[in-house]
C-alpha cells in the first residue's frame, strides 16, 4: 500500500521502516490475527499516523512504556518516528509479544518488547519506572490509570489514545484517576493541521507526593 504523502512529514528518516512495518501488518499482521482485514486500507491513517503523532507530547529522549501494545500501537510507530526516545512495548499475549520481537528485530528498532500485565507488581518490578506510558484502545480511564500510574515517575505522565467518548470518560472518571495518584485529567488532539481526523488524547500527571511536615 503507498503512504499517503503526510507519512514523510510525520516519519522524515524513518519512512522506509514505516513502510515495512505497514508491509508486514498487511501480510504477517492479517495472517497471525492481529489485525483484521478490513483495517488493511487505513492501515496508514487510522493506525500509524494515529500513533506516530502522539509523540507530540513527548519530551526528547525520555523513557516511553507501550502498555497493551497488540499489533504494536502506538508504541512502534512512535518508536520508528521519534528514534529518540527509549521505548518498552508491554503485552500480556505471547502470540502478541513473539509479533513485536519479530517487528523490532526486521525493523531493527532499539526497543525492549516485555510479556506481561502492567497490572503485575512482578511487570513493574522488571521494567521499572518511565517518564511517560502510552496506550491505545485499552480499556477505560478509570482502570487504565490504575494500570498505568504505577509504572509512571512521579512528575511524568500518561497519554492514553482515546475516541470521541474521550471528554466523557475525563468526566466519569476524574475522581477515581485521582485515587490512584493522578493529576486532573485533559484532553487534547495530536496532528492537527497535519491529518485529516487528529488524534484524540487523555492526559494524566502523576502527582508529585508531599513530604509530610514534622511534629
Amino acid at each position: 500500500m503507498p503512504e499517503p504523502e503526510v507519512a514523510g512529514r510525520v516519519f522524515g528518516d524513518g519512512l522506509d521502516r514505516a513502510a515495512e512495518f505497514v508491509d508486514m501488518l498487511e501480510r504477517s499482521g492479517v495472517e497471525r490475527g492481529l489485525i483484521g482485514p478490513r483495517e488493511v486500507e487505513r492501515l496508514w491513517d487510522r493506525h500509524l499516523l494515529n500513533s506516530a503523532v502522539v509523540g507530540e507530547r513527548i519530551d526528547a529522549g525520555v523513557r516511553v512504556i507501550d502498555v497493551g501494545s497488540g499489533a504494536g500501537f502506538p508504541g512502534v510507530p512512535l518508536a520508528i518516528a521519534r528514534p529518540d526516545l527509549d521505548v518498552v512495548l508491554v503485552e500480556p499475549m505471547a502470540r502478541r509479544a513473539d509479533w513485536l520481537n519479530e517487528v523490532v528485530e526486521t525493523l531493527e528498532l532499539d526497543v525492549t518488547v516485555e510479556r506481561g500485565r502492567a497490572e503485575e507488581k512482578v511487570l513493574r518490578k522488571r521494567v521499572g519506572l518511565a517518564d511517560v506510558v502510552t496506550s491505545r484502545a485499552v480499556a477505560p480511564l478509570a482502570r487504565l490509570a490504575g494500570w498505568c500510574l504505577p509504572l509512571v515517575r512521579e512528575g511524568g505522565m500518561m497519554l492514553a489514545v482515546k475516541g470521541a467518548s474521550a471528554r466523557d470518560e475525563v468526566a466519569r472518571d476524574a475522581t477515581a484517576v485521582a485515587r490512584v495518584g493522578g493529576g486532573v485529567p485533559t484532553v487534547s488532539e495530536c496532528g492537527v493541521g497535519v491529518l485529516e481526523t487528529p488524534t484524540t488524547v487523555v492526559r494524566v500527571e502523576r502527582s508529585v507526593r508531599r513530604p509530610r511536615r514534622a511534629g
